[in-house]
């Protein structure tokens, strides 16, 4: 019985000759493969010279003004780009990886998410990831977005922007409500209107966040002047004062409390009602690492509040 000929033993090549053959081709000059590779153009042209030789074939059409590939030539270069491909795929899965055992994360969070979501999202994916540190700054939109653009944190998770230079991805949509002391409002109800809001004393959060735009800016198209009497930076402030009967807090869905307080109402603004986005943030054209994607994944499934939820059903 016959046996299949063993195939010709491939030739044993250079990684750095395929390297001055792919930039020769790519230039169409020896000279500019050996300023780029800091060789002189001897050297490079003794390199494509002896891989020509271990192939067996020629790989360039040379003249006086110009370089040019074989047929040989071209199918080389395509294969090498191949491999190169692969290997730069082989190589990131590898950074990837270590990236996913190590690394550190810089976040940006308003302080309405982080006060009642982010522990959960934190807990979760320290859970998957044990050995990535997350470093977690509170801040109000406008140093949020500084600190997005300046680079100090890979992506934020905040209220939606209309500024060109930033990607907003929405991840909750809420109604705004106002928790009302009974003594200020003692029919209570599910809703109130934003006209009867203004009439009460109220406590909102500060000038640069986000929400109190949403506020002041409907005041203003309504021809409402507010009267506001405390403001805080935390909503969890702005409810403890509620609750003591100080005025009526206005807050996103997210935060309001699972268990009202009994000397509270918690009603929905409407006419008209007032809606927040919440967004994770990042730069345009800019990239986040696998471990930051990793989170941002882990906030996108776990951002929804589902007592939030249960509200808004019942006021459909």
């Amino acid at each position: 019985m016959s046996t299949p000929l063993d195939p010709h033993p491939l030739p044993n090549v250079n990684l750095k000759l395929l390297q001055a053959f792919m930039l020769v081709a790519e230039h169409g000059s020896f000279r500019q493969a050996a300023d780029l590779t800091h060789k002189s153009q001897s050297a490079v042209t003794s390199q494509i010279k002896q891989l020509e030789s271990q192939l067996g074939v020629q790989l360039f059409h040379r003249t006086t003004r110009q370089v040019s590939l074989t047929a040989s030539g071209v199918e080389l270069l395509e294969s090498a780009k191949r491999a190169v491909h692969e290997v730069e795929r082989g190589l990131r899965r590898i950074q990837e990886t270590t990236d996913l055992k190590r690394g550190r994360i810089f976040l940006a969070c308003s302080t309405t998410v982080a006060a009642t979501r982010l522990a959960k999202i934190l807990a979760a994916f320290e859970s998957d990831y044990p050995g990535i540190e997350v470093f977690v700054r509170e801040l109000t939109s406008g140093d949020m977005h500084d600190s997005i653009r300046k680079g100090e944190v890979d992506f934020g998770i905040g209220p939606v922007s209309d500024l060109p230079d930033f990607n907003c991805e929405t991840i909750l949509t809420e109604n705004l409500y106002a928790l009302v002391p009974k003594k200020l409002h003692e029919a209570g109800g599910s809703t109130i209107t934003m006209t009867d809001l203004a009439q009460m004393p109220l406590l909102l959060l500060n000038l640069a966040t986000a929400l109190r735009a949403v506020v002041d800016d409907t005041a203003k198209q309504l021809g409402l002047e507010l009267k506001t009497r405390y403001q805080f930076n935390q909503a969890q402030t702005l409810i403890s004062m509620a609750n003591a009967g100080l005025g009526a807090a206005v807050l996103p869905a997210v935060v309001l409390p699972d268990d009202p307080h009994p000397d509270t109402h918690e009603m929905l603004i409407i006419e008209p009602e007032l809606m927040r986005q919440v967004a994770i943030i990042t730069i345009k054209g800019r990239s986040m690492s696998p471990a930051a994607s990793r989170l941002a994944q882990l906030v996108r499934l776990l951002i929804t509040a589902p007592h939030s939820i249960d509200r808004q059903r019942n006021r459909s």
